[in-house]
């Protein structure tokens, strides 16, 4: 044990004297004076500003990431008996829209450096029955697009992309969201952009998929109590909306934190250590996974050091019940890389002593013991 402050892995409070704190307290109190809770004039706002910021012409508030996503399916015109290729390493969340969508989830393998989406693995899973993929821009990083887009124009496919991990991020200099059809975003309070609960929002360069996921985040409503299609209830609220609004022009900061906090664990950590490998410098840090064969036994370490980690995710897609019935094909590489993961602190909060207390205790543990 130490008699260190423990080092969190994420810390969501903010004291009074926080301008965070301060901003977002201006904010709810600016709806509840106006006392307009429901796709008002924060959305609005916020979905301009959104759309702005992230480098496409529309953006649509919804209730969280999953609906985000399954919105979007929707929009593009996938649904029954439809298949949608998502990857084999990424939250749960990703496949189960697919699901909510109506379509039917195939589990591709992932890149064994950057464990987005393997494009070969992405083509070798496709079907006559196939008509979308969702390639997911994981902690952060994007995936490799120009492949996906390629292999997706050769079959027809509709690119939907997750970047709920990826606020800000680009790819060769593209934004993420705005490569394919539209891009799904989460606003989940651990996020990179989060609110004070659950919230989500679409991106997208196309007026007609925005209309739709408008019209079906809101029952399917053309006009109030005119219902065209059947919709879902799915709105981004007034009070999360100025939340987001309050903490929108700050991201461009927190990412620049992250990247170089990013940038002095890869200097820090010992080499046993697999840091995931950094494609493009559009990466923005949403997480910072690591690699060991001995994965719980340093979870274990750090934590009696005081450091708090998370695995992110200890179980792949293809290897969860929820998604037996689908009859997923072996993804080796996702599996593994399942058994091996761990998440270290990384937050614009995160102090550069706690960072080199991280290290120190990770290259402590690969010698074989663990400082008092």
């Amino acid at each position: 044990m130490t008699d260190l402050p423990p080092v969190p892995f994420v810390d969501l409070r903010r004291d009074d004297g926080d301008d965070d704190a301060t901003a977002v307290r201006a904010a709810i109190d600016r709806v509840v004076a106006r006392g307009w809770y429901i796709l008002g004039p924060e959305v609005e706002a916020f979905e301009s500003e959104f759309a702005q910021a992230s480098g496409a012409r529309y953006a649509v508030g919804v209730g969280n990431g999953t609906d985000a996503i399954a919105l979007l399916l929707r929009a593009a015109g996938i649904g029954r008996d439809d298949e949608v290729v998502v990857p084999a390493m990424t939250a749960a969340f990703t496949a189960l829209a697919v699901i909510a969508a109506g379509a039917r989830p195939i589990f591709a393998d992932v890149d064994p450096a950057t464990l987005t989406i393997d494009p070969a693995a992405f083509a070798a899973a496709i079907t006559p029955r196939t008509r979308a993929v969702v390639p997911v821009h994981l902690y952060g990083q994007a995936a490799e697009m120009s492949a996906v887009r390629e292999i997706a124009s050769r079959h027809a496919l509709a690119v939907i992309e997750d970047c709920c991990q990826a606020h800000l991020a680009t790819t060769r200099g593209l934004p993420v969201g705005t490569i394919g059809a539209g891009g799904a975003f989460s606003f989940y309070p651990t996020k990179n952009l989060g609110a004070l609960g659950d919230g989500g929002a679409v991106i997208t360069n196309d007026a007609a998929v925005a209309d739709r996921v408008r019209r079906l985040r809101n029952g399917g409503q053309a006009r109030r109590y005119n219902h065209i299609e059947a919709g879902v209830n799915s709105r981004l609220d007034e009070m999360q909306a100025a939340v987001l609004r309050a903490r929108l022009p700050h991201l461009a900061r927190a990412t620049t934190r992250r990247r170089e906090l990013a940038g002095r664990y890869r200097r820090l950590l010992p080499q046993s250590v697999d840091a995931i490998h950094e494609r493009d410098p559009g990466h923005v840090y949403h997480l910072f996974p690591v690699r060991s064969s001995r994965r719980d036994a340093l979870q274990a370490a750090l934590a009696s050091s005081g450091i708090e980690t998370l695995i992110h995710y200890p179980v792949s897609l293809p290897d969860q019940p929820a998604f037996a019935p689908y009859a997923p094909s072996p993804c080796p590489v996702a599996t593994e890389a399942a058994r091996t993961l761990l998440s270290l602190p990384l937050t614009p909060r995160t102090a550069d002593g706690d960072v080199d207390r991280v290290a120190s205790a990770v290259a402590a543990f690969q010698k074989g013991y663990v400082p008092a």
